[in-house]
C-alpha cells in the first residue's frame, strides 16, 4: 500500500488563520470574528481575487422536439465564470460559456467591467481561452493538483450562479473518474463529481480544495437532483490551457522546451525533453534541468512557460535561470519564428494540394506504407503535414508541422485519394466542425476543424 502526499497548506493562509486564532486565545475569546476565520474562509479569501464573472447573449437554437411550432431560435443572457491564469489578463473558462456570445462581458473581483476577446479554444473539452485587456496586473488563481484527490474532502466552488456574482458554495468529493453524457454532442470523461452545489452560471469557475487552490473546473450539474456536480479535473485543464496559450500557437514563435507533466515544485519544473536544433538546445538547457525562473515569471509547470514567454518576438531574448546538479545557472534564451504557419504555402503546389491548402488551412504528402508501419499504430497510414496556413482551420487547432492526419469524421486518410474525396464533398463546409485524428510523437490527437463556407468545393480532376 501506498503512501498519500501530505498536501502543502497555503503559507499566507496557514498564517493568516494561526494567527487569528492565536490572536482569539490571548485575548480570552474577545475576537470572535477572528475564531471564525476557518480554513475554508482563508481559502476563499486567498483565489476570489481571481475569479471572474461572464455574461453575454447567446442565440440558443432549438431542437426539433423543441420546436413545436414555436419560433426557432431565441436570445438568452449567457452568464459563466472564470479563472485569470496570467496577470496580463488570459482568463480560462468552458467554451460553451462563450461559444455564440457576440460580446462577453466580464466584471472583475473588483467590480470592474470590461469586455474580452476569445483567444483560443478547445470544443471537445469544453475549455477556452479569453483575454481582457485592462490597467495594472490582475491576481491569478492558485493552482493545486487533482492527482491526490481524496473522497470525501472537502471542496469549495466559487461561481456566478443564475447571476448572483461570487457565490461561494460548500462540499466534498463524492467520486473521481465519472464519464457524463450531458448532451448529443457534448460527452465528458474523467470528471470529479463533488456535492458542492452549483448551478447555471457555475459553469468555469474553480472548484478549490481546503488550501484555496483551484483542484477543477466546474462544468456540470445533474438535472433534477440534489447535489451531483461535476468538474473537469485541474491537472488536465491547466495541460489544455498550456496548449492553447503556447507561444508557437498564439505568436508563431519556438522554444524547444518540453516540461515534465508531472509538473514541479519550489525548486522549478522538470525538463523532460530538449527538441533538437531548438532555442532551447543553442542556449544549454538539458533533460533533467529544473527551470526555476524565465523574466519574471517564477516555472512551476508548463504552463508557466507558455506565460513567460507569450508576447515575445521571434529574436527576443530573456533570462532564464535553471537548477542542474543542485547548482543555479542563469542562461539568456532567444525565442525563434517556429516555421508551424505561414501566409502562403512553402513551394508550387499540384492542384490537389493546393484545395487542400485552401480548405483545411495545411499542405500534405503521402507517408510510404513501410515507414507507417514502423510506427506500430492501428492506423493503416497517414499524410504528414508540411506545413500550416496562419490563421487557417487547421492552426486555429493546434496542428503542426510534422504531424500526421490520420483520420477525419468517419474517414481515414492514408492516401491522396482519401484527402481528394474529404476536400471535394459539396456540402463540406456544411457537415459542421468536422473531427480529426493526428499522430505527435506516440500521442494520438483529436480536434474539430471548421471549414470556412467561402471556399469552392470544385476543383480539378487532375493532380
Amino acid at each position: 500500500m501506498g503512501y498519500r502526499r501530505a498536501r502543502k497548506t497555503c503559507p499566507a493562509c496557514q498564517v493568516a488563520c494561526m494567527a487569528a486564532v492565536i490572536l482569539c486565545f490571548l485575548s480570552g475569546g474577545s475576537h470572535a470574528s477572528d475564531l471564525r476565520r476557518s480554513p475554508a474562509v482563508c481559502a476563499v479569501e486567498s483565489a476570489q481575487p481571481a475569479v471572474v464573472n461572464i455574461h453575454g447573449q447567446k442565440t440558443v437554437t432549438w431542437s426539433q422536439q423543441e420546436r413545436q411550432a414555436a419560433e426557432a431560435a431565441r436570445r438568452v443572457n449567457g452568464m459563466g465564470t472564470g479563472v485569470v491564469l496570467d496577470e496580463r489578463g488570459y482568463i480560462l473558462t468552458n467554451f460553451h460559456v462563450v461559444d455564440g456570445v457576440r460580446e462577453i462581458q466580464v466584471t472583475l473581483a473588483d467590480r470592474r467591467n470590461t469586455i474580452a476577446r476569445l483567444i483560443a479554444h478547445d470544443r471537445q473539452e469544453d475549455l477556452a481561452i479569453i483575454k481582457v485587456d485592462v490597467d495594472g496586473s490582475l491576481p491569478t488563481i492558485p493552482i493545486g493538483t487533482s492527482a491526490d484527490l481524496m473522497l470525501a474532502e472537502t471542496v469549495i466552488a466559487i461561481g456566478n450562479a443564475y447571476g448572483y456574482e461570487h457565490t461561494v458554495t460548500q462540499g466534498i468529493v463524492s467520486s473521481l473518474h465519472r464519464d457524463v453524457q450531458v448532451s448529443e454532442t457534448q460527452y465528458y470523461e474523467d470528471l470529479i463529481q463533488t456535492s458542492a452545489p452549483i448551478n447555471p452560471g457555475n459553469s468555469g469557475g474553480p472548484l478549490l480544495n481546503i488550501d484555496g487552490q483551484m483542484v477543477g473546473i466546474n462544468v456540470a450539474v445533474r438535472a433534477g437532483a440534489q447535489n451531483i456536480a461535476f468538474a473537469i479535473p485541474v491537472d488536465r485543464a491547466i495541460a489544455i490551457a498550456t496548449r492553447l496559450l503556447s507561444a508557437q500557437r498564439l505568436n508563431d514563435t519556438w522554444h524547444g522546451i518540453v516540461i515534465d507533466s508531472e509538473g514541479g515544485d519550489s525548486e522549478g519544473a522538470v525538463v523532460r525533453q530538449i527538441q533538437p536544433n531548438s532555442p532551447a538546445e543553442t542556449v544549454g538547457i538539458e533533460p533533467g534541468d529544473r527551470i526555476r525562473q524565465i523574466g519574471r515569471v517564477t516555472v512551476k509547470r508548463a504552463l508557466d512557460v507558455e506565460r513567460a514567454l507569450l508576447g515575445l518576438a521571434a529574436g527576443d531574448k530573456t533570462a532564464i535561470e535553471i537548477i542542474r546538479d543542485g547548482n543555479s545557472q542563469s542562461l539568456e534564451l532567444q525565442v525563434a519564428a517556429s516555421g508551424r504557419s505561414s501566409a502562403a504555402p512553402p513551394r508550387t503546389l499540384s492542384p490537389l494540394q493546393q484545395k487542400t491548402w485552401d480548405v483545411l488551412g495545411m499542405s500534405l504528402e503521402p507517408i510510404p506504407t513501410d515507414d507507417f508501419q514502423q510506427r506500430q499504430t492501428p492506423y493503416s497510414g497517414g499524410l504528414k503535414v508540411i506545413s500550416v496556413r496562419r490563421g487557417g482551420p487547421a492552426d486555429r487547432q493546434g496542428i503542426r508541422a510534422e504531424d500526421i492526419l490520420v483520420g477525419m469524421h468517419g474517414w481515414e486518410t492514408a492516401s491522396d485519394q482519401d484527402i481528394r474525396y474529404i476536400v471535394s464533398l459539396p456540402r463540406l463546409s456544411e457537415m459542421g466542425p468536422i473531427k480529426f485524428y493526428i499522430l505527435r510523437g506516440t500521442d494520438t490527437l483529436y480536434g474539430h476543424l471548421r471549414v470556412p463556407r467561402r471556399v469552392s468545393n470544385v476543383m480539378p480532376t487532375t493532380r
